[in-house]
């Protein structure tokens, strides 16, 4: 088996740009076995700091899935209206000129690799619903004006961030997965590609305060027939360097099999394995991988590969026990 990375997360790059020592990771990446490819950060264009870097250090083989909460995220922080499901219509159409521009990326990538690369987009329900008016009926409108784009085979999927609940602050505060599911089940009624669902473990955790909160997401989403994928990052309740409560991408907890980890987080190997054995059929998943933060900030490319090498090694030994 093959993973997803967000490779992002874990970069030494992590608040200002140095190509020689970005290249130098990637370097290291192309000699991880277990990737089949990147879940890849979209900010506004393909790559956050220099597209032409970024085509000339990737692999041939690798395939791609976009992210665009880095860049939803940064636009939020700036007009909180802003959304694919924002009753505020200038916001809504702020975020799908956004989502224009990563139809246009795919196609650059696309067309530097000279094949379908992208394999998806992960899509996101903001705004955030403390902080401004949103609805199902905004999200239906959004979605089927992308789903009448080229994305050149990507399929459109709506990665679930933590719901806007009254229990404690949300870290996004999104639209729940009741209503993402209901607005992708009416959507498909009509789309000649479905649109799917992403889980994403830390988020799904963070979001419910207990871990079984995203085999509860993976099963409601199975259920659907919406499930696409799901994304290993964890959260926890401990105050540490990654902070408590913060979508901050933590490792893995550490134990005898896993060195590179975190003491305190609550994804454990058989928080991991129960996941995938929730999803059924886990190697039939379009996404299926990790993304992780690295502490202390300063680590070098060697120990953040480390971290990826023993986070990958968790999901391999699901298939391999």
């Amino acid at each position: 088996m093959k993973y997803y990375l967000g490779a992002y997360a874990a970069s030494p790059n992590h608040s200002t740009w140095n190509a020689a020592l970005e290249t130098a990771y990637y370097t290291e990446l192309k000699k991880l076995d277990r990737l089949k490819g990147l879940e890849h950060p979209f900010y506004g264009s393909l790559h956050q700091y220099d597209d032409a870097w970024f085509l000339a250090n990737i692999a041939p083989a690798w395939n791609y899935v976009f992210t665009c909460i880095p860049g939803t995220m940064n636009a939020l922080a700036a007009n909180p209206q802003f959304g694919l499901a924002s009753n505020d219509e200038a916001g809504r159409a702020a975020a799908l000129q956004f989502m224009q521009q990563a139809c246009a990326a795919v196609a650059k990538l696309n067309q530097h690799v000279g094949r379908q690369a992208v394999t998806a987009i992960q899509i996101h329900t903001a705004p955030a619903r403390h902080r401004a008016s949103s609805s199902t009926a905004a999200l239906v409108k959004s979605l089927n004006t992308l789903a009448s784009w080229d994305w050149q085979g990507a399929r459109i999927v709506i990665e679930h961030c933590d719901a806007y609940v009254d229990s404690h602050v949300p870290s996004k505060g999104f639209l729940s997965l009741a209503d993402e599911i209901a607005v992708l089940c009416e959507v498909n009624q009509y789309t000649a590609a479905p649109l799917g669902m992403v889980i994403n473990w830390g988020r799904s955790v963070f979001e419910a305060r207990e871990t079984n909160g995203a085999v509860a997401h993976i099963q409601e989403a199975l259920a659907a027939g919406v499930l696409a994928g799901v994304m290993f990052s964890g959260v926890s309740d401990q105050d540490s360097e990654y902070g408590a409560w913060r979508d901050s991408h933590q490792p893995p907890k550490s134990s005898a099999l896993i060195q590179h980890g975190s003491p305190v987080s609550w994804m454990t190997e058989q928080t991991m394995h129960d996941c995938l054995a929730a999803c059924t059929d886990p190697e039939q998943l379009l996404i299926l991988g990790a993304k992780i933060g690295i502490r202390p900030q300063d680590a070098t490319v060697k120990q953040r590969i480390a971290y990826i090498h023993d986070t990958l090694a968790i999901l391999q030994r699901y298939f391999t026990r």
